[in-house]
């Protein structure tokens, strides 16, 4: 049995869950990957059989997205190349955490996939959502990656195919202290803004994860850090609280930490605003923008209580066991992909 896992790496989550994932598919069968994207910055050591530049977001200093430079990246004729060599007609059980590439070669060639992850969440209407809705986020996060097959993962247990996080081995063995800092992890603002904001409060230390610097770097009360899982880790573990924007590994491990938490989600990022629907749900302080006020704003977070602890609904092992089930019953029952009959300009554009 083969199995081919897709994956988007468009930023760090996707990334850090497949790296947790791998042993634990591996025990069932050979594992090839599929990374599609150009914007993590984690490393990793990952069987990387197939590689694309796919459709990356590009974050900007103050933020929002770059979508000038999304929009020069974009090359529909590179794609739709792309999908067609993609051999996925030669594997067993194709796995796709929102990767759009082989979610548009599956439906080429009429190949059953599984949509696992967060974003396969998003096809419940039960999954929390912001009052005021956006069209395209909707469209993007319906049609991008398109299976009736799913198993998607949230905060909570929005609905009967939606389980709770993948959360790390050294994250789940953990066991959390508070040495007094303050963990961040804002990539889409710039390093500056941060210091300029963070170093008003003097008494707190603050250590940033920062995508610009190459090594540990102190500047009064701020330490910049170069972004590193291992490292990141240990901050977050031994933090009084974490700073981040509204993805979902980092606030997912925080929670589960039962550490205090504020997210600033990207601006333009529909699917982050999701998540913020959801975490204040859970008590945590969402902030729509960092500006002067931001200082006192941290200062009064620290006095808050902490959020609701995430419950775990079952272990990685069993969410593995139930992807593989799904995958081998697709492969044995032949059964094949719900598509329309043929392939639309909107599969091309959001591939």
């Amino acid at each position: 049995m083969k199995i081919l896992y897709a994956i988007q790496a468009t930023g760090n989550g996707h990334i850090a869950r497949a790296i947790e994932l791998l042993p634990y598919l591996q025990q069932y069968s050979t594992v090839d990957i599929f990374l599609s994207g150009s914007n993590s910055s984690l490393s990793f050591d990952l069987p990387v059989k197939y590689r694309s530049k796919g459709l990356s977001l590009f974050y900007g200093n103050r933020g929002g997205l770059n979508y000038w430079k999304m929009t020069k990246e974009f090359s529909p004729l590179r794609i739709c190349k792309e999908a067609r060599d993609l051999p996925v007609e030669k594997y067993d059980i194709v796995i796709n955490d929102f990767e759009s590439i082989t979610s548009l070669a599956c439906k080429l060639k009429n190949i059953p996939f599984l949509h696992f992850g967060h974003q396969a969440s998003f096809t419940s209407l039960k999954t929390p959502r912001p009052v005021n809705k956006v069209l395209t986020g909707e469209f993007l996060l319906k049609y991008y990656v398109s299976s009736p097959h799913k198993i998607g993962l949230h905060f909570d247990q929005y609905d009967t195919f939606i389980h709770s996080p993948v959360i790390k081995k050294t994250v789940l063995n953990a066991e959390p202290v508070n040495h007094g800092h303050v963990t961040v992890y804002l990539s889409h603002f710039n390093d500056e803004i941060l210091y300029n904001q963070l170093s008003k409060i003097k008494d707190i230390e603050f250590q940033i994860f920062s995508k610009k610097v190459l090594q540990k770097i102190q500047r009064n009360n701020i330490t910049f850090l170069r972004v590193d899982n291992n490292n990141f880790n240990e901050s977050m573990i031994s933090s009084a609280g974490i700073i981040t924007g509204a993805g979902f590994e980092t606030p997912a491990e925080a929670l589960y930490l039962n550490k205090k938490l504020m997210c600033i989600p990207i601006q333009g990022q529909y699917e982050q605003l999701c998540n913020a629907a959801a975490l204040e749900k859970f008590r945590v302080p969402v902030l729509n923008k960092l500006n002067d006020l931001f200082p006192f704003q941290v200062q009064q977070w620290m006095n808050d209580k902490h959020p609701e602890k995430l419950l775990l609904d079952r272990s990685t092992q069993q969410i593995i066991e139930e992807v593989i089930e799904m995958g081998i019953s697709l492969k044995k029952n032949k059964i094949t992909h719900e598509y329309p009959g043929i392939v639309t300009p909107s599969d091309i554009a959001f591939a």
